[in-house]
């Protein structure tokens, strides 16, 4: 199945996110078309709000300060607001491990590495399905983007 938009990109600022949402859901793997930054093209797979979103970049090396971070990531989630992130690819693991403590369970996370490569990874699920996942993927020093948002059944 294919999902155009007549006006901009898939899943970021039109309705496309809750058929992206479904497919996730479903275990349908989704493959953003090649564009001109894994931000967007992240946003595009993830399934969450594209309507409203932050790119926040890196966070925070202090640990006062990357906690305040999470904590203010979490409030704009719940305010309807998708928060995407980045790290130096040789910490990926220690954050999405962070992520997991720290963010609240209902939360969905995706996480997506290697865009536009044949070693592409991409997935949203709920923070606790996070915790549960056995097989999650090696993401030590491969690009990746994180995202954190809600169900679209709930905006």
């Amino acid at each position: 199945m294919g999902l155009i938009s007549d006006a901009g990109v898939p899943g970021v600022a039109d309705p496309g996110s809750r058929i992206i949402e479904a497919a996730h859901e479903a275990g349908i793997r989704v493959i953003p078309w090649v564009g001109p930054s894994s931000i967007l093209l992240g946003l595009m797979a993830s399934g969450f709000n594209g309507q409203s979103f932050s790119f926040l970049g890196y966070l925070p090396h202090d640990g006062g300060e990357r906690k305040r971070q999470w904590s203010a990531m979490e409030r704009a989630v719940r305010q309807g607001q998708t928060q995407l992130f980045i790290e130096t690819p040789y910490r990926n693991e220690k954050v999405l491990e962070e992520a997991l403590q720290n963010l609240g369970p209902d939360l969905h996370l995706c996480v997506a590495c290697d865009l536009s490569t044949q070693t592409e990874y991409i997935k949203s699920q709920t923070v606790t399905a996070w915790r549960k996942d056995k097989n999650r993927p090696d993401l030590h020093k491969r690009p990746t983007i994180f995202l954190v948002g809600r169900s679209n059944r709930m905006i």
